[in-house]
């Protein structure tokens, strides 16, 4: 008489986890990941960005758009957290995608070209982790200035006029240079970042990426023209 011995199958979490786990684990899913998290930060600094332009109408339509967000309230923080989630994973895996590259490559070549496509290797593409390590430090020293600077309140009302800190900040030559050449270095990070994201999506076609890749730059330099435009119209005094 025999008997039949039920071995416990694995669950459906455990299954899920496993395969995400292997999918972070492999270069080409570090990368998917990386050019998923990537673009959904491209798309908080377009909007981060259009917010900004505001000040150019007025400050009260400034400070109307801060404090809308911030009464969305408990909503405010999730978003801050997702966003900082991304941030924290988009760096972690860009370091271990450059920390993999040198260690399969420990001699370095003598002269850098690009292989053309789909390579598209640049200058901003060798230096991604350098910029992209300045911006992490920029985050947290523009953070420190306006997410937790002080607040001024406005006709009794608990709201802050950030409008004000901004044209303050930016009066003083020394953080606008500072955030100019922050700005610079995003444009620059973004020139290769963005290409480089949709690349890892698998974009087919040489005419799809060809134009992919020109979208990158435009985009890429849109973004930095348009967070450059409020902190120079202030200092030269267009903007008060």
């Amino acid at each position: 008489m025999s008997s039949v011995v039920d071995t416990p199958a694995k669950s459906a979490p455990s299954n899920l986890f496993g395969r995400l786990a292997g999918i972070y684990r492999s270069p080409i899913g570090k990368k998917l990941i990386t050019g998923v998290t990537g673009l959904g930060l491209v798309s908080f600094v377009l909007i981060h960005m259009l917010g900004n332009l505001t000040l150019f109408y007025s400050a009260a339509a400034y400070n109307q758009y801060a404090y809308a967000i911030e009464r969305l309230g408990p909503l405010t923080y999730a978003i801050e957290l997702g966003l900082l989630g991304f941030v924290i994973f988009h760096a972690v895996l860009g370091i271990q995608i450059y920390l993999d590259k040198r260690r399969s490559r420990p001699i370095g070549y003598a002269r850098y070209a690009s292989a053309g496509e789909p390579s598209r290797q640049t200058l901003s593409s060798r230096t991604m982790i350098w910029t992209g390590l300045l911006l992490s430090a920029f985050l947290v020293w523009h953070l420190a200035t306006f997410k937790f600077g002080p607040r001024y309140p406005i006709s009794g009302t608990e709201m802050r006029d950030l409008s004000r800190l901004v044209i303050e900040k930016f009066q003083q030559p020394l953080y606008t240079v500072g955030y100019t050449a922050a700005m610079g270095i995003l444009g620059f990070h973004l020139r290769h970042g963005i290409w480089s994201a949709f690349q890892s999506l698998g974009v087919l076609g040489k005419e799809a990426r060809s134009l992919l890749y020109a979208l990158s730059l435009v985009l890429a330099g849109l973004i930095a023209v348009g967070f450059l435009g409020l902190p120079l119209a202030i200092y030269l005094g267009w903007v008060q």
